[in-house]
This record gives structure tokens, sequence and C-alpha cells, in this order.
């Protein structure tokens, strides 16, 4: 059995404010997941979960699948837009701790799996119950979990892909 990849990174958060702050991710990948799903973790103990394949095809072109947004932003930065009940949350993250991260991935995963035709995944939001960087607020929450709205996945599984532009979307 593969080691689970894991890797403690930072990101910027961008809000509407005219100031950003970098905030504190845990990216990570488990090889024996057959879905091929990357986590990202957040200081608020939020885990977003979603196929590797996004984050790859987001660092060449703008992609959306279901509650998850992602595009380059320049040739240094990508853009995660992760869309919840909560509001919307958009993260930057410098490219080459995403391109080092997932090749790392790649390393782990077998070159030939029985998943490797599958349909990817939807995105899926969840919060964690290790409150050891949570805050109380968040900690006292009960599990979110989430999936997408079938007929958005569907068209998405579909390969429809949306062009976004460098902006957030606010709202």
């Amino acid at each position: 059995m593969s080691p689970v990849i894991e890797e403690h990174a930072r990101a910027r958060l961008i809000t509407d404010g005219p100031l950003t702050r970098p905030v504190p991710v845990d990216l990570r990948y488990d090889p024996a997941d057959e879905r091929r799903t990357v986590h990202i973790g957040l200081p608020d103990g939020t885990d977003w979960a979603f196929g590797r394949d996004l984050l790859e095809r987001g660092l060449r072109t703008p992609i959306e699948r279901g509650a998850v947004r992602v595009w380059p932003c320049g040739r240094t930065q990508l853009i995660v837009e992760l869309h919840s009940t909560d509001g919307v949350e958009v993260f930057q993250f410098e490219i080459r701790t995403l391109i080092r991260f997932l090749a790392r991935t790649r390393t782990q995963t077998p070159t030939a799996s029985p998943d490797a035709d599958r349909t990817p995944q939807p995105p899926s939001r969840t919060t964690r119950t290790d409150t050891s960087r949570t805050d109380t607020s968040r900690a006292a929450r009960t599990d979110t979990s989430r999936t997408t709205r079938p007929d958005k996945s569907v068209q998405q599984e579909e390969g429809a892909t949306q062009e976004r532009g460098a902006q957030p979307a606010h709202g």
C-alpha cells in the first residue's frame, strides 16, 4: 500500500475588501482511493474533495465541476473557487506548489487502473471532526457533507466545461 501524500501549503484568501490574507491549507491524496481524489483542507475545518483531474486541467484552462471552479491566473497563480450554502470561498495558489503536489500524486498512482475510464466524481465538502485547527464556532457544527445537484453534475460529467474569466464570482 502506498503512503498518503500530504503537503502543507499556503494560499491567499481573496475577499471583497482591498486586502487578501494568507491561510494555511492541507493538500492530501490517498493513492488507495480508486476515485483519484484530492482533498483541500481549510483552516476552519472544512475539507473539499474532488477529482485530481480538476486541478490538473485547471492549471491550463478554466474548468468547473459542480461547486468547484478552477482557472489559471497569469503564469504563476491558480484560482480555486469553492461554493457552498455558506457562501463562496476564493483561494489563490502558487502554481508551482500545486504542480509539485500533483507530480507527487502521479508517482504514487498505478499507470493502468480499473477506474481509469470512470467518469469523474462530483466535488464534496465536509467538516473535519478534528478540532485541533478549527475555531470553536465551526467545531460545534455538525457534519455538512454535500454533493452537487444531479442536473448540473450530469452536464459536467458529459465533458461540459464553462469558460471563466480571471475574476471570481461574488454572491
